[in-house]
């Protein structure tokens, strides 16, 4: 078994707490009050800009040419998600531009830049690898269920598409090819898996 799948597979508590935690659900049934899920879009947008950046700066640290073209990719796939957020925000009335991030979200972001700016490539693709990994399993678990018709059916779509996973798997792909099992990578996984749980526990607790 290789390290990503490792460690995705030692962190299945956090992977199920995220997935069965209401505002998750609220999107799959439609329930979300639209509250929820504005701030979310706005929360996410900064997160974005934070994660393309991890991603930059974990290919100008990279030490081979296949290391940087695959983060740089990377990278590009983030602005595409982006683009995405540009039409939730025209249809949920967020301005992407004045968005203040809350403390999850900074808590988050500072962690992933602090990482990327202070360890080598391996650890920061492990860092970045549950935001992927995660959005994949929860989107390739909701739209099992059969994709619904309302408002959040395109975030469903999205996050399990045949577009979406193998992003996933090329940041683990790097994971495997840069890192190593340590006392470092397993926390490190770890705490990114409890910050992407908190994140969808923040945009639950705002009233709307």
């Amino acid at each position: 078994m290789s390290l990503s799948q490792r460690l995705w597979n030692d962190n299945q508590d956090l992977a199920q707490a995220s997935l069965t935690h209401p505002f998750v659900q609220g999107i799959y049934n439609g329930t979300l009050a639209k509250a929820k899920f504005a701030y979310y879009v706005g929360q996410d947008a900064f997160f974005l800009e934070a994660f393309a950046r991890a991603y930059s700066i974990a290919a100008a640290k990279a030490l081979d040419w296949q290391g940087f073209t695959t983060f740089h990719n990377l990278a590009g796939g983030v602005l595409q998600e982006l683009n995405l957020h540009e039409e939730y925000a025209k249809q949920w009335g967020v301005s992407l531009r004045n968005v203040q991030p809350g403390s999850a979200t900074r808590r988050y972001t500072d962690f992933l830049l602090a990482t990327a700016w202070s360890q080598e490539v391996g650890v920061t693709a492990v860092a970045m690898s549950p935001c992927m990994r995660l959005y994949a399993f929860i989107g390739q678990s909701l739209a099992a269920q059969g994709i619904p018709d309302h408002d959040y059916s395109d975030w469903i779509r999205t996050y399990s598409s045949d577009e979406f996973e193998p992003l996933a798997q090329q940041l683990e792909a790097l994971v495997d090819q840069y890192s190593s099992e340590s006392e470092r990578v397993t926390n490190t996984f770890r705490y990114a898996m409890v910050c992407e749980r908190d994140f969808f526990e923040a945009a639950w607790a705002i009233e709307g």
